[in-house]
């Protein structure tokens, strides 16, 4: 008896995506990366001497159970060093904060500026900060699958954890 339910394993419903779904997902994939190549390579020596996230440049997301929070700084209008990150010419003017549908991460990365790209194509991920213990392994699964979409469409993913860097950059 155990070996006939060893053998049959666990039926269970096929949850699969429906093919069109794959189709579209793989198209709007496509479109993404084709855009998003003409942003130049990221430029390690540009960002890997960052040491906290407040001076990061390039988009930042944060991963959340049900979103991701992208903001981005962009670029000064202004190229003049006079007055830069003054009160009249304040970093925060500049900056734009977007909450998302994880499946719509690729178009809006696709929609940022090329300009507010100075690092290149690559992106800070972060998991949300005050996140209870009890979905830490779902936001987890959920930066996962955002840094997939990511080195799907062509971008870097440079993960932080509590406003630090992870790892050997």
């Amino acid at each position: 008896m155990f070996l006939g339910l060893v053998l049959t394993g666990c039926r269970h419903a096929s949850t699969d995506i429906p093919p069109q779904a794959n189709l579209e997902r793989a198209h709007l994939l496509e479109v993404a990366r084709q855009d998003l190549a003409q942003i130049p390579p990221p430029s390690k020596n540009l960002y890997m001497n960052i040491r906290t996230i407040e001076d990061w440049e390039n988009p930042l997301l944060t991963v959340q159970q049900n979103m991701i929070t992208i903001t981005v700084l962009m670029a000064d209008a202004n190229p003049s060093p006079l007055g830069k990150g003054t009160m009249l010419r304040p970093v925060a003017a500049r900056k734009e904060v977007l909450n998302i549908a994880p499946m719509h991460l690729a178009e809006a990365l696709n929609s940022i500026p090329h300009s507010a790209w100075p690092y290149g194509r690559v992106v800070a991920i972060e998991e949300a900060h005050e996140a209870p213990k009890s979905v830490r392994p779902e936001l987890r699964r959920n930066i996962e699958a955002a840094m997939q979409t990511l080195s799907d469409i062509g971008i870097v993913a440079d993960e932080w954890n509590d406003n630090r860097p992870v790892g050997i950059r």
